[in-house]
């Protein structure tokens, strides 16, 4: 005797799915979003996205500063976001272009 086992086409709404579900997709999502970031040639791109953006933003929004000789450690931490800032959105188009 086989039993009825209802699948997901069956559910429309996803009533049946199991609740840990949608947290272990978020989980093998994300992992799988920093696998394909990490990945050689994907990193060789965005960090030299963010090399080139990251010099032209702390040259036009902190040079005046830091050529002053007015810097202090805020200033730096501005420096080091205008480096990150642009790794972070290059590698969220990356992942956006491989859906």
């Amino acid at each position: 005797m086989q039993k009825d086992v209802p699948t997901r086409s069956a559910d429309p709404d996803g009533e049946l799915a199991p609740a840990a579900a949608p947290a272990r997709d978020a989980e093998a999502g994300l992992r799988g979003a920093l696998r394909y970031c990490g990945q050689r040639q994907h990193l060789r791109r965005t960090l030299r996205i963010a090399l080139v953006v990251g010099i032209v933003l702390t040259a036009i929004n902190q040079l005046d500063v830091i050529l002053r000789g007015d810097a202090v450690a805020i200033t730096y931490v501005k420096c080091g976001m205008n480096f990150v800032v642009p790794f972070i959105v290059s590698n969220l188009g990356l992942l956006t272009g491989r859906r």
